[in-house]
């Protein structure tokens, strides 16, 4: 079957809704204005180098910085990934800040302990200082076990969920991140106390 020669001046065969809305008015189709030539056109595309108010430049440079630094700061505190650490990306490291956060770690108590510790040292009583301290190593070696007893659960739990052949090594992420404050913690605890991930 020989194909049709296609005509470039051809009108084409179907119109437009605005061009039948035009030709039914009996109002002439087109843009109504002159082609406007290549100087023009090329002139008005022009942007300068360099901006001729320097310091209008240079603020609106710094306000748009210090957005989108805002928003990156609010977007790691919130757990989205695109602003992130590698470290800290994907679905196993979510669910793995999601079940730290649901449970009451040991270590997340340190810092308190260590502090009332160093109110201990004030003491003139060297008996109380003592005492102080071992209670202090006392509590380091009950979160050093809190920290081993949940790297094997999570573990467990990563590798039920998302195969044992894809699960990653997480522990010493979970354990980092039971050491510290639930306050302190970035990015933010994005669940309440026992509301363990499915």
């Amino acid at each position: 079957m020989a194909k049709q020669p296609v005509n470039p001046d051809a009108e084409p065969s179907i119109e437009t809704v605005d061009q039948t809305k035009a030709r039914l008015a009996g109002t002439p189709t087109g843009k109504g204005q002159p082609t406007p030539s290549r100087r023009v056109q090329e002139a008005a595309n022009k942007r300068p180098l360099v901006p001729d108010d320097r310091k209008l430049a240079a603020k609106q440079a710094r306000a748009k910085s210090s957005e989108a630094r805002e928003r990156a700061r609010l977007g790691m505190a919130a757990g989205e990934d695109k602003y992130l650490p590698l470290r800290e990306r994907g679905p196993q490291k979510r669910f793995a800040r999601d079940y730290i956060d649901a449970r009451f770690n040991v270590g997340e108590f340190m810092i308190p302990v260590m502090f009332l510790v160093i109110l201990l040292t004030f003491f003139p009583d060297p008996s109380v200082q003592t005492y102080g301290i071992l209670a202090l190593w006392a509590f380091f070696l009950v979160a050093i076990v809190d920290c081993i007893v949940l790297g094997f659960i999570l573990t467990k739990k990563i590798e039920a969920k998302f195969g044992a052949d894809r699960a990653e090594r997480v522990r010493w992420y979970a354990a980092m991140r039971a050491l510290q404050l639930r306050v302190m913690r970035l990015p933010k605890p994005q669940v309440k106390r026992g509301q363990y991930p499915a």
